[in-house]
């Protein structure tokens, strides 16, 4: 995790002392052999729907505990998994309020109970605590009816993000320093126009569901694709002006999410099936969930970085996904 901190939020008063109030959560879902080591690909359907584990590692750690001494800790989730969506929340049902999302601060606090990330998605709560109040941050089943749960037969291969796990138990001092209330304006998002954009791109992310040996990147039997294509590393799919704005319209032509990531720079939600983006969607991303049949349009300006000869990559962000075609590069020249 690479943490950026800038002159505004230094100013602000929310929890910044890392290691005692400002903690990164790296949440990692594992599978382990016998011996210790890590069990990767067992079966096909590992590689169709991103391989899924049955140990949880937050930071490296198995059965992680914190012991905060603040009232109020700032924790900056990572969802760090090949495939798996964690849906966060407090086994006590507590509200905590989301500070961040992808990219950097939301322009308010966003009180909630729950927040859901796919994998590569990041996002910044504060959480207040009682001194001697133990609580577990938890991941729950998607929701029923969730637009992001798998469909059809990919739902039948595999149990999806339908797990409960506890992720960290949190176990507050007998007596908590005070820390200040939290803002009510964060910072201020300059938000793109759509008429400044200069071209709209489409594309469409599928899936074949044969059952054989799975192609590598690039090779004609990917099972992954991008507008029908399978990536391959001789080709730059997009060369796009620099300080240019795009919109980019992603629609998932499968039974699964795709939480899909672009390189290069932060965009913003336009809509998601042709509505405004959920709340905690509204703010710096460069990653999105795509659920099954979804179309999901952002705007993007490509302004840092131009290098004719170096691409940037986009791609879904479940490993085994990208690692067999489900990824494209442009260049910002």
């Amino acid at each position: 995790m690479i943490i950026l901190q800038d002159e505004l939020s230094d100013r602000l008063p929310l929890p910044n002392d890392y290691g005692v109030d400002d903690i990164p959560l790296i949440v990692q879902d594992r599978r382990f052999k016998s011996d210790g080591s890590f069990d990767y690909i067992r079966a096909h359907s590992d590689v169709m729907t991103g391989l899924f584990g049955d140990k949880i590692l937050v930071n490296g750690t198995v059965d992680a505990v914190f012991r905060p001494t603040t009232s109020r800790v700032r924790f900056r989730l990572l969802n760090a998994a090949n495939a798996r969506t964690f849906t966060f929340a407090f086994d006590d049902n507590r509200t905590f309020s989301q500070v961040a999302t992808d990219g950097g601060l939301m322009e308010k606090p966003l009180e909630r109970k729950s927040l859901i990330l796919a994998p590569s998605e990041r996002a910044e709560i504060v959480v207040e605590f009682n001194a001697s109040e133990p609580c577990t941050l938890i991941s729950l089943p998607l929701p029923a009816g969730s637009q992001f749960a798998t469909r059809g037969m990919m739902a039948r291969m595999h149990s999806g993000n339908d797990e409960r796990f506890d992720l960290l138990r949190i176990e507050p001092a007998a007596s908590l320093q005070s820390s200040p209330d939290l803002p009510s304006v964060l910072a201020k998002i300059p938000w793109l126009n759509p008429s400044d954009a200069t071209v709209t791109r489409k594309l469409t992310l599928s899936m074949a569901m044969g059952m054989g040996m799975m192609g590598r990147r690039g090779s004609s039997g990917g099972n992954f694709f991008i507008n029908g294509q399978a990536m391959d590393m001789e080709v730059v799919n997009y060369r796009i002006k620099k300080d240019t704005v795009e919109i980019w319209e992603i629609t998932n032509d499968s039974m699964m999410m795709h939480p899909f990531h672009i390189h290069h720079s932060q965009f913003q939600i336009l809509d998601r099936n042709g509505k405004p983006p959920q709340a905690d969607e509204h703010g710096l991303k460069d990653t999105v969930k795509i659920g099954p049949g979804e179309t999901v349009r952002f705007i993007m300006r490509f302004e840092n970085y131009a290098d004719p000869d170096t691409a940037y990559m986009y791609h879904c962000h479940i490993l085994e996904h990208e690692d067999n075609g489900m990824m494209g590069q442009f260049t910002v020249e």
